[in-house]
């Protein structure tokens, strides 16, 4: 999978580690990815958990017949962060043939939690030509 010229790219995510049941990605906390009052944006935090979610789905998938698109995602953010880098580890919830659901859990690097989330992706079939 490509990454560069994305999202992931601007806000410097970076891919640790890629399987069909476990999607590691990690983020820094800094001027890309912090809010006005300097903390990591929670929205950063959401899409660093549907990036991770939407990987996991593209695994499972064929990507030559099917695309994922994000369907749904909450999160909640437990607790704060200034600085350093913050992880992602996705894990699937339900893996269907037309949906799928994958919880994402934003750890620091103490491994305390920072946001947790639940992202639902739907999977559609590209049309033939």
């Amino acid at each position: 999978m490509a990454f560069n010229q994305t999202l992931m790219e601007a806000l410097g995510i970076k891919t640790i580690s890629l399987d069909k049941n476990l999607v590691i990605l990690t983020m820094p906390v800094d001027g890309r990815t912090r809010q006005p009052a300097g903390y990591l944006h929670g929205g950063a935090s959401v899409a660093l958990a549907e990036t991770a979610a939407s990987i996991g789905a593209m695994a499972n998938i064929d990507t030559e017949q099917s695309n994922v698109f994000g369907m749904e995602i909450n999160a909640n953010h437990i607790k704060s962060k200034r600085d350093g880098m913050v992880t992602a580890l996705a894990k699937p919830i339900h893996l269907g043939k037309t949906s799928m659901v994958w919880e994402i859990q934003i750890v620091d690097e103490a491994e305390k939690l920072i946001c947790i989330s639940r992202c639902t992706l739907g999977i559609v079939r590209k049309k033939q030509s």
